[in-house]
């Protein structure tokens, strides 16, 4: 008997922050008016995608001790963006990342409560915690965990706000006018939490919401990130978009869900993919290869090369050979805010590496740089990234994916009207949503569902 087909998941990251986004380019709009926010939304939605992406940025990146002023900065506040979105959109998720080493369980419980009640209940949550003091200069709590204790923290975060969530279990409004009663539980909302980052009690004032608690996204690839979203996460936002190392992946964190009692399909394994289309393969690789030289300038290429070097490399020609002294080791001071920089362990090894990489390829610092750092996942016609794409979620690479368009805010347009489509025509993607919250388009069970198969096992 053959296998079902696997039904794709697909999202929508709002790009920007990075240098995937071309600001540059004449098609390129702002990246803060709510406009470019609405036409992305909307373009999602028309797809029929599960969930908009917001990634989030605490602090403007710094790099010889002056901002990184090369790539798109600044966002507004990921709430209010999303709230707002709610307001003009019917099905799609709207889903934020919010970091647990800086926020309190209660506020974040609030807000996340909200939107989702706003939305209908469409919220997700990305809890991510914080790897570097420099960030934390912007809090009170500054950077000062270790990356055990970051997640030691993030876990019981993550518990203390399912506390408040399930602090009300549903049916507590009556809203009887005749009577007068509008609950039926006086101790509606209580919650007493003791831990070891913790101690709070008290009333939480956001009624139980359609989903009873937000979709809960994890990114971390660290062990640790991987055994927390084993443990606490629906779904997985992971960097391995190629078929090899994304099975390798898939494999690893849906093997063990099972010690937790936990299904394969309750965790979702979503990788970030960037894109390029063209008429033909021939021209999508023209025209890939043409964004690559538009995300890495000459100074782009200098900067990126700095990440691994640790020292300033402004003197050098981007289109020649690269450094023939070696890289600093130790701390990274050079480039601050920058989380890509945790990559190199061995800038060394790194840069022997990359020096026989551009002495068989004839490469300059800024072909290294591009072939190296700034491929797309997907190029080709259409009908190719459409077959891809199915080919890489039937072969458990991954359940869907969230798709990063290099044009804001018109880049995931092409994707909609000509990707979209084929995939319906597979049968592999919906035609229309089925339900109306975010855990019906992902296929995700109600909490209040899980608790009830646990308790009955």
């Amino acid at each position: 008997m053959s296998k079902p087909l696997k039904q794709i998941h697909l999202a929508a990251h709002f790009p920007g922050v990075n240098n995937t986004t071309v600001w540059s380019d004449p098609k390129a709009g702002s990246h803060i008016e709510f406009s470019s926010f609405v036409h992305f939304a909307k373009t999602a939605e028309r797809a029929k995608f599960d969930f908009l992406f917001l990634a989030e940025g605490l602090r403007l990146r710094e790099q010889g001790g002056k901002i990184y002023d090369l790539d798109v900065v600044g966002r507004p506040d990921t709430f209010t963006v999303l709230t707002a979105l709610a307001a003009v959109t019917e099905h799609l998720g709207l889903t934020g990342t919010i970091n647990s080493t800086f926020n309190e369980p209660y506020e974040v419980a609030r807000q996340f409560a909200s939107l989702d009640h706003l939305s209908g209940g469409r919220s997700a949550w990305n809890v991510v915690t914080s790897w570097d003091a420099f960030t934390g200069e912007n809090f009170r709590r500054g950077g000062f965990l270790p990356q055990d204790e970051r997640y030691s923290r993030a876990k019981e975060f993550l518990a203390t706000v399912h506390e408040l969530f399930d602090s009300w279990r549903g049916d507590e409004i009556v809203a009887d006018q005749a009577t007068g009663t509008f609950l039926s539980d006086a101790k509606a909302g209580a919650f007493v939490h003791q831990g070891q980052h913790f101690d709070i009690h008290g009333r939480f004032n956001v009624p139980r919401s359609p989903q009873g608690r937000p979709v809960i996204f994890q990114a971390g690839d660290s062990d640790e990130g991987r055994e927390f979203a084993a443990h606490s996460a629906d779904a997985i936002f992971s960097r391995y978009a190629a078929l090899d190392t994304g099975q390798a992946f898939y494999k690893d964190v849906k093997s063990r869900l099972a010690k937790y009692g936990r299904r394969n399909d309750q965790l979702l394994i979503l990788p970030a993919a960037s894109f390029v289309l063209g008429d033909t393969d021939a021209e999508a690789e023209e025209i890939a290869h043409e964004v690559r030289r538009q995300q890495v300038s000459g100074a782009t290429a200098l900067k990126h090369l700095e990440w691994v070097w640790n020292r300033d490399l402004s003197g050098y020609d981007p289109d020649g050979p690269l450094p023939d002294v070696d890289p600093l080791p130790g701390e990274h001071t050079v480039s601050r805010g920058r989380a890509q920089v945790r990559m190199y362990r061995d800038p060394l090894a790194t840069a022997r590496e990359w020096r026989e990489l551009a002495a068989a390829n004839n490469w300059s610092i800024r072909d290294l740089v591009i072939e190296t750092g700034n491929r797309q996942n997907f190029i080709g016609s259409p009908t190719t990234v459409a077959k891809t794409i199915n080919e890489y979620v039937q072969a458990d690479a991954s359940d869907g994916f969230i798709l990063v368009p290099h044009i804001t805010p018109g880049g995931l347009d092409e994707f909609a009207d000509k990707v979209v489509p084929l995939l319906q025509e597979q049968g592999v993607f919906r035609t229309e949503y089925e339900g109306t919250t975010l855990r019906d388009h992902l296929g995700l069970a109600h909490p209040d569902d899980v608790r009830d198969e646990r308790a009955a096992s």
